[in-house]
């Protein structure tokens, strides 16, 4: 800190004793924490004052070189700020939580037969939204359940207009036709406000309305009608008593519980449990980075703030730690337009979820703490056999195409014991001889490390290649265009018969191939990255080439223009939907004459 001038007890002498936010700077510039102050004097002081700082903060306070402050009106004030600062300036010595996509929903339409689907996004007051829910397959179970039961209608707006005859689900009784007028608006609204009540948590209500028209149907001697109310009261009693996790109130609560790792090596998890209409929707856990030595209610705190601040909450929050709650009470009570409780100690069957989710937050720390020791053999393996004990991230590349057709590049990264896949990029390669895997991989390499010769970023420790000598010559040309010579490269071959566990390694430090024995740690890593590139080329490959042949095959044919066009896919719902329509059927759509139907049927098959 003297080389900088920075003297800490003047600095402090001269702070306000206002509530406010301070960042801490390091001789290069950067903030290495951002905190927040009930009084930005005392706080900050305190810093410097105490000889029983934790390690962690003392290393922190060692590299402070400059301290920049904003003072606040409030303490609420201050913990909207400080988090702000977090998540845009990401200090090392800061708690950080990854910050997730928006969080899935179940969506009910606004429409005159309204749509049940999956939504993620920014809520729209025109449709019923009910969640969130902790992951998309959470979702998407529930979207099944309620067709299963309810049978309404999932189609996208364009299909549902167009439909002339029922689809494959009205056939498989997961919808109830309201397209081609199977069954009356009045009725399926029926079954609309039954499924509301279900995503309410009130299932006992919903069981009691569908007795009381079974009963009726019966009466009329509608067996076949009865039948399949009483097949919805049987489901429907199967999934509460599966679901419930109370004694059937329908309450909204998120439930936090904490984990710290008993082996000292800082790892934690915190588990988010939801609970929706009484029902336990599901839970996710996180890990968030740089809390090692930090308590559990550090974490929490940091937690809840990362977490909910910008983003809706449910009146009721259950914690396992103590906290100081009274700031962010007031600020998610102000974000969300309703009261919001963060409760401590809770009792009765609240104590019942918080226990369940720690229980969860600890088998979670658990699975991940054996997953990074398994990881971790396998880099320390491999950094040995290569003889690189600095070895870190890895970036993998892969080509796919179809005969050439549609050739995507992708470039999957490993770092840090772990795939990264918000680095993941993928290059779509154009102007090259069809087929040319050498000239594809040559300009994926290209465009992927223009960026490191232009000074943003740097290169990884090893760069893996999908492919053989050939491959990685091209690659090692690729960089040397570029002005890169003392880049690390490694092909990886298929074996014989393209068998796992025969691969070749292939690199111009070695004088022939090295193969590691099948069951070698080494090998089973560079599988793995190989296989991730392989998958996100072929993910990549495929859509580009739907997205070339769905449009192609139908600019192909004579006649057929852009609005034409468009209002074949529009009526059918896409190419899919026009490839399975008749001459008939094709015929009927605006513009399109029985000879020009017949053209069209005769092209596409």
């Amino acid at each position: 800190m003297s080389n900088s001038g920075f003297d800490p007890k003047e600095f402090c002498s001269n702070l306000p004793l206002q509530p406010g936010v301070y960042r801490m700077i390091n001789l290069k510039g950067e903030v290495i924490y951002v905190g927040k102050a009930v009084s930005l004097r005392k706080r900050v002081a305190s810093y410097f004052q105490k000889s029983n700082l934790a390690p962690r903060t003392q290393l922190m306070v060692s590299q402070v070189t400059g301290i920049e402050t904003t003072v606040t009106r409030s303490e609420a004030e201050a913990l909207l700020l400080e988090n702000n600062l977090i998540k845009s300036l990401k200090p090392r010595y800061n708690i950080l939580f990854r910050d997730d996509k928006s969080y899935p929903y179940v969506i009910l339409s606004g429409h005159e037969y309204p749509r049940l689907g999956f939504y993620r996004g920014v809520l729209d007051k025109t449709h019923q939204y009910f969640g969130p829910y902790p992951n998309a397959g959470i979702v998407r179970e529930s979207i099944q359940l309620l067709q299963k039961i309810f049978r309404l209608r999932t189609c996208e707006d364009s299909v549902f207009s167009n439909r002339t005859r029922p689809c494959l689900l009205y056939q498989i009784k997961r919808c109830s036709g309201p397209c081609i007028g199977q069954i009356s608006q009045q009725e399926y609204l029926t079954d609309i406000k039954n499924a509301e009540m279900f995503l309410q948590g009130k299932q006992t209500e919903v069981m009691e309305v569908i007795n009381v028209k079974m009963q009726q149907a019966s009466e009329r001697l509608e067996y076949e009608q009865a039948a399949l109310l009483r097949d919805q009261i049987q489901a429907l009693r199967r999934i509460r008593e599966k679901q419930f996790v109370d004694s059937g109130k329908a309450l909204d609560a998120d439930v936090v519980a904490c984990v710290l790792s008993s082996d000292g090596s800082g790892k934690v998890c915190v588990n988010l449990a939801m609970i929706r209409g009484g029902r336990h929707l599901g839970d996710k856990s996180f890990f968030p980075q740089n809390a090692d030595d930090y308590s559990a209610a550090n974490v929490v705190e940091a937690f809840l703030a990362q977490h909910y601040l910008n983003r809706s909450a449910p009146p009721l929050i259950i914690l396992g730690e103590k906290i100081e709650r009274e700031a962010l009470q007031v600020l998610l009570t102000e974000q969300c337009g309703h009261k919001i409780t963060l409760q401590l100690n809770p009792v009765g069957e609240k104590r019942v979820w918080l226990d369940m989710a720690t229980e969860n937050a600890r088998l979670a720390l658990k699975q991940m703490m054996s997953r990074h020791a398994s990881q971790e053999k396998r880099l320390v393996a491999l950094q040995q056999e290569l003889q690189m004990p600095g070895l870190q991230r890895i970036e993998c590349f892969d080509i796919s195409h179809t005969l050439g057709e549609a050739t995507v590049a992708s470039c999957v990264v490993y770092d840090n014991y772990a795939m990264r896949n918000n680095e993941y990029r993928r290059y779509n390669i154009e102007g090259i001889t069809p087929g040319d895997d050498y000239a594809a991989m040559r300009e994926a390499l290209s465009r992927r490390y223009q960026k490191v010769v232009s000074g943003e970023g740097q290169l990884p420790d090893l760069i893996l290649i999908d492919g053989g000598k050939g491959q990685v010559s091209a690659a090692q040309e690729a960089l040397q265009e570029l002005g890169i010579y003392d880049a690390r490269l490694l092909g990886v071959a298929k074996g014989e018969h393209r068998k796992p566990g025969l691969e070749q390694l292939i690199s111009p430090l070695f004088e022939k191939p090295l193969q590691l024995p099948s069951e070698h740690a080494a090998l089973h890593l560079i599988q793995q990255i190989r296989d991730e590139a392989h998958r996100f080329a072929i993910q990549g490959h495929r859509g580009r080439r739907s997205k070339t042949r769905t449009s192609s095959s139908l600019e192909s044919i004579d006649g057929i223009g852009a609005k034409r066009r468009q209002r074949l896919l529009g009526r059918f719902g896409g190419l899919k939907g026009v490839l399975t329509a008749s001459i008939e059927e094709l015929q009927q759509t605006e513009g399109i004459s029985r000879k020009l139907a017949e053209k069209i049927y005769r092209e596409l098959h």
